[in-house]
C-alpha cells in the first residue's frame, strides 16, 4: 500500500523543528529513520499531512561521555549502540538490548529517540533505558522538560509528548564500580516481537552481595515495567541460585501479559520469568568480574 498524500519539509535546527511542528498542529509528524512511522502511514493506521525530517539537525546523533553521565542525541541510530566502543565500554547493556532490535536493515535507520516516542510495548530500549534509570529531555517553544521512562512510555503506542514536543536527548548515568547487566529475550526467530525479555543492572560489594537492583521486563504489560518486589528481595543478598528462583517469580507476580498466537498469559509469564533468572544470573557474574 501507499501512504496518503503529505508534505514533506526539512529542519535545519531544533528550533526549525520546533516550529514546523508547532505551526503543522495535530497533523503535523517528526521523522528520522521512519522505521516506525512509514509502515503506519502505508497501511494507513498514521495520516499525518506534514512530515518534518530532522535528520539535518547538527549534534543530535552524538553520543557525548560526561563525568557523570553519558548523553545520547536523539538520532543515534540503533545500529551505532550495536557497535559504538563508547557504549560497550559505557553501557554494555544498551549494546546488547540493541543487538535483539528487529533486523541489521532496520537498526541501521531506526533511532533511540524514534523508538522512545513510538512507545510500542515490545521495544527493548524503553526496557533498557528503564533498568539503567535514564532520563529523556523534551523540548518545544514553550519550554524544555525532563522525563523518566515510565513518565514518557505510558501506554501500548501512547507517550506522554504533546503534540509540539520532540525528544532532543537521553541521559544515563554512568554505571558504579562492581556493576554488571544482561540483557536476554525470547522469540520465535531472531527479530520477531518477542514473547518475553528481561534487562537486569545488579551492582554487588566485595563480598558478592546485591547492594542495587534494577530489574525490568519486556511483554508484561502494555509498556516496560520494573519489577519493585523482585529487586527488594533481592538486594542485601548474595546471589544464588535459590534467591535467583525466588526473584524470577516475584518478577512475574501481578504481571497480565496479553495472549498472542505464540502463546497465551501463563505462557509469557513464565518465558518472562527465565529471562529474569538468566539476566540476574548473568548480571551478577559480570559484576563480580568488574569488581
Amino acid at each position: 500500500m501507499k501512504p496518503p498524500p503529505f508534505d514533506y519539509e526539512v529542519a535545519e535546527s531544533i528550533d526549525d523543528a520546533l516550529t514546523r511542528l508547532r505551526d503543522g498542529g495535530d497533523d503535523a509528524k517528526l521523522i528520522a529513520g521512519g522505521q516506525s512511522l512509514m509502515p503506519l502511514m502505508n497501511y494507513r493506521l498514521a495520516r499525518p499531512t506534514l512530515l518534518i525530517d530532522i535528520n539535518r539537525i547538527p549534534r543530535l546523533a552524538d553520543i557525548t561521555v560526561g563525568t557523570d553521565r553519558i548523553t545520547f542525541g536523539a538520532l543515534v541510530r540503533h545500529h551505532k549502540l550495536e557497535t559504538s566502543p563508547t557504549v560497550a565500554e559505557q553501557l554494555p547493556l544498551l549494546r546488547e538490548a540493541a543487538g535483539w532490535i528487529a533486523h541489521p536493515q532496520i537498526r541501521t535507520r531506526g533511532t533511540m529517540g524514534g523508538s522512545l516516542a513510538h512507545s510500542d510495548a515490545s521495544a527493548e530500549l524503553p526496557v533498557a533505558l528503564m533498568a539503567l534509570d535514564a532520563e529523556v529531555l523534551v523540548r518545544s517553544l514553550r519550554g524544555e522538560r525532563t522525563l523518566t521512562i515510565p513518565d514518557l512510555v505510558v501506554g501500548h503506542f501512547v507517550s506522554s509528548l504533546a503534540p509540539d514536543e520532540m525528544i532532543t536527548e537521553i541521559h544515563v548515568p554512568r554505571l558504579p564500580a562492581g556493576t554488571g547487566t544482561a540483557f536476554a529475550e525470547f522469540a520465535r526467530r531472531h527479530g520477531d516481537y518477542a514473547i518475553g525479555g528481561a534487562a537486569a543492572v545488579l551492582t554487588l560489594d566485595e563480598g558478592g552481595v546485591c547492594r542495587r537492583a534494577r530489574i525490568t521486563v519486556l511483554g508484561g504489560g502494555a509498556t516496560a515495567l520494573r519489577c519493585h518486589e523482585a529487586e527488594a528481595l533481592l538486594t542485601g543478598e548474595v546471589v544464588e541460585d535459590p534467591i535467583v528462583a525466588e526473584t524470577a517469580l516475584a518478577a512475574i507476580t501481578g504481571l497480565t501479559p496479553m495472549p498472542n498466537l505464540h502463546g497465551d498469559s501463563n505462557y509469557r509469564r513464565q518465558v518472562i520469568a527465565t529471562m529474569v533468572s538468566r539476566t540476574v544470573t548473568e548480571a551478577a557474574r559480570r559484576a563480580r568480574s568488574n569488581s
